[in-house]
């Protein structure tokens, strides 16, 4: 069971379930030579940054793992990934790309800053977070999906309390703050 809960975090991890939507949503909503170059862009300016990031901060002795599960540890994400978020935005901003990508970009700035927030008087769940967040974007693109999102995102939920990564308050916080930033990003008027 607990190869199977680390397997469902590692599938559910931000870092991947953000790509994978990304991917999707440019991929299904955008003409393809555009769709090359914002995802090239996010590629450049977010993904392989952040990734870099997760991984030399482990690397370094920064971090005891990727999912940055020590809550002190997140002082020294966050004062980086933000700053990262936004220069993807301003990147997406020059290259003048739709607004609904625009409008995720930004709100992801915004979750980020939050959970920055969050992270002084709990840990809350990024995993979660991010997951339903993706989740709630998936089923403006196709409610299969949406619903396949959902399902790991709810496999994700038990996992992360399963390997006692958190808390339900924490996991909770995560979700609910990722199934507004959704709504905000794809079903906002």
């Amino acid at each position: 069971m607990k190869l199977f809960a680390r397997a469902l975090s590692w599938l559910g991890h931000p870092l991947v379930f953000v790509t994978v939507t990304v991917g999707i949503v440019v991929g299904s909503r955008i003409a393809r030579l555009d769709a090359v170059s914002v995802l090239l862009i996010l590629f450049v300016s977010i993904i392989l940054p952040t990734a870099l990031l997760l991984f030399g901060g482990v690397r370094s002795g920064h971090w005891s793992d990727a999912d940055i599960s020590v809550r002190t540890e997140r002082k020294r994400f966050y004062p980086v990934a933000i700053p990262l978020s936004a220069i993807g935005v301003c990147a997406l901003w020059l290259l003048r790309a739709p607004h609904f990508i625009l409008r995720g970009a930004l709100v992801t700035v915004a979750l980020f800053a939050l959970a920055a927030i969050t992270n002084l008087r709990i840990k809350l769940s990024l995993h979660a977070l991010f997951a339903f967040y993706c989740s709630v974007i998936l089923f403006r693109i196709s409610p299969v999906f949406g619903g396949v999102a959902f399902a790991l995102s709810l496999g994700l939920f038990w996992a992360r309390l399963y390997l006692q990564r958190h808390n339900v308050v924490e996991m909770l916080s995560g979700t609910l703050l990722g199934l507004g930033g959704g709504v905000v990003t794809a079903w906002w008027p």
